[in-house]
């Protein structure tokens, strides 16, 4: 037999193994390299997390206690792949237009995106997936108790023999750890952990196996075939089994319903989901997945109870058999496949529930509590992060604590079932919520109220046994001696077993619970325009929410932005939708449309609820425009078209006029600088001229000049010479450039080289300005023209030395590379350009102050515009970043040609 230490050791080797894996897949993923990780195989396969170890070791240990109904396992989600695939391509469509993050922000999101709901929610999940996760420690803890002793016969009593309490803390630790590394590496707006999900796919295939190969050596090696296993099979008790339609029934619809609420089925099957046209290849290949699995139940369940003493824990079955022959090898790579069945439960069921917790819970409070509301200074994504990982920690805790308290044992035997009943409570609100505009905020909540109650009196608190939350009188005679409050019992109906009795109950109140609020309130709009975009996804798609845009300032949502989604993904988003409004180097208008898209973009990361609350801070709340209106009201397609190209041709006559106006205003201010700029350029020239005149007739008049000061004379009549030729040069310059006249002298250079240059031309100007570099980002080699890029440098440098107004100056030089391009920012603590004058900064007349204080002629911006475009690249200002802010962007073909 192995020894306890080996399979500690192959168990760690195989938990560095998955380390890797993810650890491959997170930096393919990083690098935009995909590929396999958006195949569809990948996708079915990470719906394996339905089989739990509950399954891979319980499937058996239920078929050897009561036969064939182990098949309603397995049967519940079949019928859902094959039979509701319309709701499943639903709820995947809205997970994608509407960016869900949780099945909590789902239902947050359909009514109206309220918090209430999605805390609700998220409770309900933390309760009920508890026992769940204790179970999975239970089994991984029993599956090392049958390596540590010698005997099959694994008991509660035999655990503190052996200490095995702490190996179930150990396994606790490093699913936390795993799960914290690869599960909240980032803020994702798309929610999307292709680390976790590889890792993931890998256990679905080893549990896979390692079930197949057990089955097969218990067919052929064991029972000599299948015709010997089905002789076996007559004789063994399980050929006696009597089918309870009931029952049967009951957890046939039990595991279907948890097949679309356990917040780790939601997680991988709409918000993991990548492409909508993969459910087209789960929607067989997953019922086959688990029709391999379910294969060789059966036998195994035959053979465990014909060669096993019969005190032997039938749930061990898959590792005990192989042990009994021997085995030692089959056995461990069946451990292998009921560890894996366990952790990738554990991963990505605290992955969903740190979300919601996140999300509705953590967010909201912090939200509530700031000071200075959405645009307060501070970084969200860190606080997101880190509230992540703590739920992640204390859920993990959670399910330790209650696989102590609960004893193991009789307790956690039902606990799988247990948990999906209390989960299946949110399917009324989901199921109702996208089929039913009828359905109401009030309605979801009365009815996942009612059912979580239910649940929790009638099947969660009698599981912790006699001992626990309740006494042996309060179970046989109800409350207060009212026998028609038993917690089994309810209403006087007995004679059906817990289960079916809790999920019976707690559905039919919950259902009509729904029913009654939904039919009883009337939505608000909010809530009845989501309502209109669920039910009717397909045919509308998203729609905006009629965001009330005139107390928005572009300024305070990008900082906001800037916070969640990350300084360079949030500028992109502005930049981008500035120039769909034809408003490039601005930033965009805060129109009702933009607001919408930014709002989605923001539920990516903190969930609709939270978006929602944050957006409405800055906006001063939500309106409702007409086609949403005509929306609700359901008028007639040809209606709504009609009315969509006058709105569309309506807002192209705003953009036009918008940008008539803009060119307008900016042809005045070029106006009045051109003016300025010939009456700055006469005076430019009239003083050095005046200069070079008077010292010249003094010089040539004077006769008796001493030689001090004929040569100082000379250097004045010099020095203006030399200014009058660099205002000439500058002015030629932008000529030659304007005309694409100029020649380029490229040549492979690094950067640092290039920056290094720019910062020691002007280190003689620079006074009190400081700079500040990450070298190390600076170590990229491009392909241009070094001295007309470093004029660029130097210019930009020289123009924070002379118009930095802050008490100490300081520079910030930073090289980014991005997809294609590689952008240097000059970003000074100065007090910035005004938003009036951002638009003219580049022409060749603009002057944003005065010369004399400055010096210059005011030409360094435009000729840096035209050296730009010559180099292939773009110099654009970045307003929303506090001081002056520059980017010099060159396209990636440049940076890579050499």
């Amino acid at each position: 037999m192995l020894s306890f230490n080996v399979l500690v050791a192959v168990c760690l080797a195989y938990v560095a193994f998955l380390f890797i894996v993810a650890f491959v897949a997170e930096k393919r993923a990083e690098g935009g390299r995909l590929g396999w990780l958006r195949s569809p195989w990948v996708y079915t396969l990470s719906l394996s997390i339905y089989c739990t170890a509950w399954t891979f070791y319980g499937a058996v240990g239920y078929a050897a206690r009561s036969g064939l109904e182990f098949v309603t396992i397995y049967l519940g989600p079949t019928l859902v792949m094959v039979g509701w695939w319309a709701l499943l391509r639903k709820l995947v469509r809205i997970g994608r237009t509407q960016r869900i993050t949780s099945i909590a922000d789902l239902i947050s999101s359909r009514y109206g995106k309220s918090n209430l709901l999605g805390v609700m929610v998220t409770l309900l999940a933390v309760v009920g997936t508890t026992p769940y996760i204790a179970l999975q420690l239970q089994s991984v803890t029993l599956s090392f108790a049958v390596f540590a002793q010698d005997s099959h016969v694994v008991t509660p009593e035999s655990w503190a023999v052996t200490d095995l309490n702490a190996t179930a803390l150990w396994v606790a630790a490093g699913l936390a750890l795993f799960t914290i590394v690869f599960g909240t590496r980032n803020l994702d707006v798309n929610e999307r952990h292709h680390g976790v999900v590889t890792a993931i796919a890998l256990e679905a295939i080893v549990k896979l196996v390692a079930l197949l190969l057990v089955g097969a050596f218990v067919v052929w090696g064991v029972a000599g075939g299948a015709r010997e296993i089905f002789a076996m099979t007559e004789a063994s008790p399980i050929a006696a089994w009597d089918i309870d339609g009931g029952r049967w029934v009951s957890l046939t619809f039990l595991s279907a319903a948890a097949f679309l609420c356990l917040p780790r089925m939601f997680q991988v099957l709409v918000v993991e989901n990548a492409d909508e046209r993969h459910l087209a290849t789960a929607s067989w290949a997953f019922p086959l997945y688990l029709f391999l699995m379910s294969l060789f139940v059966v036998p195994i369940a035959v053979v465990g109870l014909a060669v096993l003493p019969a005190d032997a824990n039938p749930d061990l079955f898959v590792l005990t058999v192989p042990l009994e022959f021997d085995r030692a090898g089959l056995a461990m790579l069946s451990f292998l496949g009921g560890f894996s069945s366990a952790t990738s439960m554990v991963i990505v069921a605290t992955i969903a529930l740190s979300t919601m917790v996140s999300n509705h819970i953590v967010m909201p409070i912090w939200l509530s509590a700031g000071q200075g509301g959405a645009t307060v200074s501070g970084d969200v994504r860190n606080v997101v992060l880190r509230a992540r990982r703590i739920s992640i920690a204390g859920l993990l805790l959670l399910g330790y604590l209650y696989f102590r308290l609960s004893g193991g044992g009789a307790a956690l035997a039902a606990i799988g079932l247990i948990s999906f009943v209390g989960l299946a409570q949110v399917l009324p609100a989901l199921v109702g919520g996208i089929f039913w505009r009828g359905a109401t905020r009030l309605g979801a909540a009365a009815g996942l109220g009612i059912g979580f109650a239910v649940w929790t009196y009638a099947l969660l608190l009698p599981s912790f046994g006699e001992s626990g939350a309740m006494s042996a009188a309060m179970l046989a005679e109800g409350p207060w001696g009212l026998g028609w409050l038993r917690p089994q019992a309810l209403f006087g109906i007995d004679g059906m077993d817990p289960v079916t009795h809790a999920l019976f109950w707690s559905m039919a109140l919950n259902t009509l619970a729904f029913l009654a609020g939904s039919l009883a309130s009337f939505p608000g709009p909010v809530e009845r325009l989501q309502g209109a975009d669920f039910v009717n996804i397909f045919r509308f798609g998203a729609g905006t929410r009629g965001w009330s845009a005139h107390m928005a300032e572009a300024e305070d949502l990008l900082i906001m932005a800037q916070r969640i989604l990350g300084p360079a993904e949030a500028q992109a988003l502005f930049q981008a939708q500035a120039a769909e409004q034809g408003k490039e180097g601005y930033l965009p208008d805060t129109t009702p449309e933009f607001l919408e898209k930014l709002e989605r973009e923001l539920s990516g990361s903190v969930g609709a609820a939270t978006a929602h609350a944050m957006m409405g801070q800055i906006t001063g709340g939500a309106a409702v425009s007409v086609e949403e209106l005509m929306r609700v009201a359901d008028e007639t397609a040809q209606i709504m078209e009609y009315s969509s190209q006058l709105e569309a041709k309506s807002a192209e006559l705003g953009r036009t006029a918008r940008q008539l106006r803009e060119a307008n205003e900016k042809l005045t201010q070029l106006s009045i600088q051109k003016d300025a700029f010939l009456s700055q350029i006469s005076h430019e020239l009239r003083t050095p001229m005046t200069s070079i005149r008077s010292f010249s007739e003094i010089l040539r008049d004077g006769e008796e000049i001493d030689a001090g000061a004929r040569t100082r004379y000379a250097a004045i009549i010099h020095d203006e010479a030399l200014r009058l030729t660099r205002l000439l040069d500058d002015l030629l310059d932008l000529s030659v450039l304007e005309n694409g006249q100029v020649t380029l002298n490229e040549r492979p250079a690094s950067l640092h080289e290039v920056i290094d240059r720019a910062v020691s031309a002007t280190q003689s100007r620079l006074g009190r300005l400081r700079i500040e570099r990450q070298a190390a980002d600076e170590r990229v080699v491009l392909f241009t023209d070094t001295d007309r890029l470093a004029q660029v440098f130097i210019n930009l440098i020289a123009n924070a030395e002379k118009y930095c107004d802050a008490p100490r100056p300081v520079l910030r030089i930073t090289v980014r590379q991005e997809p294609g391009a590689v952008s240097v920012d000059f970003v000074d603590n100065g007090s910035g350009i005004p938003r009036e004058s951002q638009g003219v900064i580049f022409e060749k007349f603009s002057r944003l102050s005065d010369t004399r204080a400055a010096g210059g002629a005011g030409l360094g911006l435009a000729i840096c515009r035209e050296v730009m475009a010559r180099l292939g690249g773009r110099i654009a200002y970045l307003p929303g970043q506090g001081g002056a802010a520059f980017r010099v962007t060159l396209p990636r073909a440049r940076a890579e040609a050499a």
